[in-house]
């Protein structure tokens, strides 16, 4: 419950955690009638990937890598590839438009995310 408080673009009505272990989990997520079933591997300290194993837009290679790189000053890089292969029409069509505003629309949401989790350790 309010995952969507951090991840803006994963509402709570669409979590559904199928398994988890350590550095694991299979995830199905997502908002506003787009939804993906993910596996989350973190079981690299500095790298996050999400593969897409299903989605009702998404197929191919889809999914998300993280690449966390920690700073001398305290602080952490963080470099985010996305990869989206549209499995249907809808998708295809999100898939071409996703370039021109995708960076700006997906870069907002990952800093709200930075601040919500940078506020929640701080209290």
């Amino acid at each position: 419950p309010g995952r969507g408080k951090l991840f803006p673009n994963s509402a709570d009505g669409y979590l559904k955690v199928h398994s988890q272990g350590p550095g694991q989990a299979d995830v199905t997520e997502g908002s506003k009638g787009i939804w993906e079933r993910l596996d989350y591997d973190w079981s690299d300290p500095h790298r996050v990937t999400m593969t897409t194993t299903d989605s009702n837009l998404w197929g191919g290679r889809s999914g998300h890598t993280y690449t966390l790189t920690p700073r001398p000053d305290g602080t952490t890089d963080v470099d985010v590839v996305v990869v989206r292969e549209g499995k249907n029409l809808k998708g295809k069509l999100f898939a071409l438009l996703l370039p021109a505003g995708g960076k700006l629309v997906l870069g907002k949401a990952l800093a709200t995310t930075v601040k919500a989790i940078e506020a929640c350790h701080r209290q």
